[in-house]
């Protein structure tokens, strides 16, 4: 059965890659961002566009309600829309500390409000969220952006039991390294917090490494993979990891203690 799909974050790296595949693959596409100039190839292609800002009430409301008018129903949401804000925790403002969360946690949370009455109504429905493997584990100078993905990590497994009796699915996407923008626009905001301060060498040296291990990160279809198990899997997994070095720090956090994992990521910025 082809599906009604919307994805946020669609301008970019990971969302536009799914916006792609999965319409390649015959569903109905719905690609949502801020920055509707970036997504004009989408639009060649077939994706319906919408102009959307996870921070923006009305803005979701109404792309919800387009979509409901055109199409009768939203089978799937991928929750996409997402950045990193980097800095000592001590440095980072608190008005960036809210905006990191109102994107990544209270923007994912108002569209999954949005979307289950109408999922709930056909008693089907899957809300994917794209967390990271930063869920699971906190580095120093990324606080706020862990606190966030830890914070939709828990958000998913709580909404996964309320709306399962309803015929609804919540899985979470946890990618290690993905090549994006999203990687050059945290380090170099990381530089511009903490790079002039009491932090300055640990946060030149992350910045560093982020760089040299660009070319170690996968293509975003090693992800849009993922997406689609999710997608086409009678029962799927509640979660699912991939991408450079996911799996095996992934592992390390299972089994090691906190301190272990303290000398692990601290070795590493010395």
């Amino acid at each position: 059965m082809k599906k009604v799909i919307l994805i946020t974050g669609a301008s970019s790296g990971m969302g536009k890659d799914f916006a792609r595949e999965l319409l390649n693959d015959g569903h109905t596409v719905y690609g949502a961002a801020r920055r509707m100039d970036k997504m004009q190839d989408l639009d060649s292609m077939g994706v319906k566009l919408l102009k959307m800002d996870v921070t923006e009430d009305a803005s979701m409301v109404q792309g919800i309600a387009d979509i409901i008018k055109a199409e009768g129903r939203i089978d799937v949401l991928i929750n996409n829309a997402g950045f990193g804000s980097y800095g000592a925790v001590e440095d980072v403002p608190i008005a960036d500390a809210k905006y990191q969360l109102d994107v990544n946690v209270f923007g994912a949370a108002r569209l999954m409000q949005l979307v289950i009455p109408y999922m709930r109504e056909h008693n089907y429905g899957r809300i994917i969220n794209i967390s990271s493997i930063g869920g699971k584990f906190a580095m120093p100078m990324g606080g706020w952006y862990h606190a966030s993905k830890f914070a939709l990590e828990a958000l998913s497994d709580a909404v996964r039991n309320e709306v399962k009796p309803f015929g609804i699915d919540v899985v979470v996407i946890e990618p290690g390294g993905v090549k994006s923008e999203w990687s050059d626009i945290a380090m170099d905001n990381l530089v511009k917090i903490s790079g002039n301060g009491a932090y300055r060498k640990m946060a030149e040296k992350l910045a560093k490494i982020s760089k040299t291990q660009g070319h170690r990160v996968a293509e975003p279809d090693v992800i849009t993979k993922l997406v689609k198990k999710a997608i086409e899997a009678k029962s799927p997994k509640t979660r699912y990891s991939g991408g450079f070095a996911a799996k095996p720090l992934l592992f390390l956090r299972k089994i090691l203690p906190d301190r272990m994992m303290d000398k692990l990521f601290m070795s590493q910025l010395k």
